[in-house]
This record gives C-alpha cells, sequence and structure tokens, in this order.
C-alpha cells in the first residue's frame, strides 16, 4: 500500500474513534503521553506521516481497537483477543430442549436454513413419553418444561421462517427401534408411537423440514446446529463451543451438507423409513 494511503487510512479511522467515543485531540495526546501538535500533524488532511510503532500502539490501546486496524492492515477493528472471544465462544448447554440458549439462537437465524444433527432423536420430533422418560433422572429441568420446549420448537418449525434440516445417523434410530444401547429399558409401546410420530411429522413438516439419514461407519458428525450464515454450534455435553466467524461457519456448513450428499436415506423416503422400522419394535 502506498505510504499517502495508509496515512489516510490511519486519519479515517482515528478520527471515526474520536468522533465516536467523544475523545478531543488533547485528551488522546494526554493519554498516550505525547504533544497535541503531533497528534495534530498526523490528522492534516494530505499529510503523509504517519505514527513510530510505540505512538500507534499506544494510540490503538486507548482507543480500544487493533494498531493493525488503525494503519490499514486488517478490517476488523477488534483487537486480536478481543478477535478471538468474538469468533469463538463456549456457552454452558443444558441437558435438555429447554435450553434457552437454543431457542434464542433459533430466533436469530430466523429466515436462514438451520441444519442440524442431534446428539439423541430430534427434539422437535419426540413425544412426551420419550421426553418423560428421558429426563425423569434430570434434575436441571423437569420433563414437562422439557416437553414445553419441545412444543415450541414444534411450532417454529410449522411457521415455516426458516428451512431445518436434519441429519441423522441410521445406528440411532435402529437402536431406538430395538431399544438397545441408550434407550434400553424404554417400552415397546413408547417406541412405536414415537416411530409413528418421526414418520407423521417427516411427511407433514417436508418440505421446510427435511430429515436425511447417514450411515456413520462411512461418514461421521459430531452433535451441531449450523445457524445460517450466523453461527455454528458444536455440542459437546456440558457445554457448546459456538464459532461467528464466517470461515469456520462454512466449514461446518460443509460438513453438514457432506452428510447430506452422502445420506443413505433420502428426506423425501424419511417417513417410509421411519414406518419400516417399527417392525423391528
Amino acid at each position: 500500500m502506498d505510504k499517502r494511503e495508509r496515512a489516510a487510512i490511519f486519519r479515517q479511522r482515528i478520527v471515526q474513534i474520536m468522533e465516536r467515543e467523544g475523545i478531543s485531540r488533547s485528551a488522546l495526546a494526554r493519554h498516550i503521553g505525547c504533544d497535541r501538535s503531533t497528534i495534530g500533524q498526523l490528522l492534516v488532511d494530505g499529510e503523509t506521516r504517519l505514527p513510530n510503532s510505540q505512538l500507534a500502539a499506544d494510540a490503538a490501546s486507548f482507543l480500544g481497537v487493533s494498531t493493525d486496524w488503525l494503519l490499514g492492515l486488517t478490517d476488523r477493528p477488534e483487537r486480536p483477543g478481543d478477535l478471538v472471544e468474538a469468533a469463538v465462544s463456549v456457552t454452558k448447554a443444558e441437558r435438555t430442549a429447554a435450553d434457552q440458549q437454543i431457542i434464542d439462537w433459533l430466533h436469530e437465524a430466523a429466515g436462514y436454513k438451520v441444519r442440524h444433527v442431534p446428539a439423541t432423536l430430534p427434539e422437535v420430533f419426540k413425544t412426551e413419553d420419550v421426553l418423560r422418560w428421558e429426563y425423569a433422572a434430570f434434575l436441571g429441568k423437569t420433563p414437562d418444561q422439557a416437553i414445553r420446549a419441545m412444543r415450541q420448537q414444534i411450532d417454529w418449525a410449522h411457521a415455516g421462517n426458516s428451512d431445518y434440516e436434519i441429519a441423522l445417523p441410521l445406528h440411532e434410530v435402529q437402536a431406538f427401534a430395538t431399544g438397545s444401547g441408550y434407550y434400553e429399558g424404554l417400552e415397546p409401546g413408547v417406541r412405536r408411537a414415537q416411530l409413528d410420530r418421526l414418520a407423521t411429522l417427516s411427511n407433514t413438516l417436508f418440505p421446510a423440514t427435511r430429515v436425511f439419514l447417514f450411515d456413520a461407519r462411512e461418514v461421521f458428525s459430531a452433535p451441531l446446529t449450523v445457524f445460517g450464515p450466523v453461527l455454528a454450534v458444536i455440542y459437546i455435553g456440558r457445554f457448546h463451543l459456538a464459532f461467528r466467524e464466517s470461515r469456520r461457519v462454512r466449514s461446518l456448513t460443509e460438513q453438514f451438507d457432506w452428510l447430506v450428499r452422502e445420506a443413505k436415506v433420502d428426506a423425501r423416503h424419511a417417513a417410509d423409513y421411519f414406518a419400516a422400522l417399527k417392525d423391528k419394535v
């Protein structure tokens, strides 16, 4: 970059922050330990003078921005530590669908496609009996709270404000049908009713809500949700890892779309697949 162009960017950006924060030239000079005349010379239109590294760093620190941004080396004004904190955050994850954070993220992503790989069966499709069985021993939320949250998500899906894609591993629904693994002890009648609900909602909510089934022996994914281009979240148990930096969101979007491309059961046939699973109960 030409020195004149860099000097113009520096003047523009430092004046922008000073005006926004109501900081005078005298106050800036006082806080960074230089003469007011030095600041005045740096801010003269057409001037090619640039600050030395110490002055640039002190000004950036006082103004709460990065030195690189003041000097036109980046378009992000955040300091490196602030940028990392904004790009990746760790939030506490509730065990149930009543997690207010998830509901808030859904509202934030209104109008965007939501892509979801659930940790078990999709909360939005679970019957009340399954929710009561699943959360009976969980002390953080009552089953009734989980049921109310599930109904909120069903209303959200029916509203059609966002496309909703769900990618579900085949082994999860097969284990559910046979009552094995995580679902051991769940009564056959409850499992049949749940498979009926999965089949019904996969049909009635299609095409706004689409369910794809993939073989985890060939493709794999941790539980994750991508809220349009806004946010991508990986669920690790007690916490969510939330990514807002656009490249990370795109990477996790590509991960989900890969699962869809490799799905063994397409969304158009998911309802029939769930209905056929009742023979395994």
